[in-house]
């Protein structure tokens, strides 16, 4: 699978910030991935948020989530996260 931004997040490492993501083992685990890896992509740390959460981006264990997310963000009218998630999603 391709990933997203990848000249956007040259540099690898450790995550470049606190994702404030819960532990791995909670239930809300994968819905607080799904949100940081979008919220990555939109600061252009895609690679970052993929280190912190353990997921690629486009990962279908999170598509649930990312549906979510894009349904919130039409409602919403932000049109960059909309654009996010539907990339996401291909």
């Amino acid at each position: 699978m391709s990933r997203a931004f990848v000249n956007e997040d040259a540099g690898g490492g450790a995550p470049r910030r606190d994702y404030g993501l819960p532990e791995r083992d909670e239930a809300s685990f994968d819905a607080a991935a799904a949100a940081a890896l979008l919220e990555g992509a939109r600061s252009g740390e895609t690679a970052s948020a993929e280190e912190a959460t353990g997921y690629y981006w486009g990962e279908p264990r999170l598509h649930e989530h990312v549906r979510r997310i894009l349904a919130r963000a039409r409602r919403e009218g932000d049109d960059r996260l909309e654009q996010l998630a539907e990339r996401f999603l291909r």
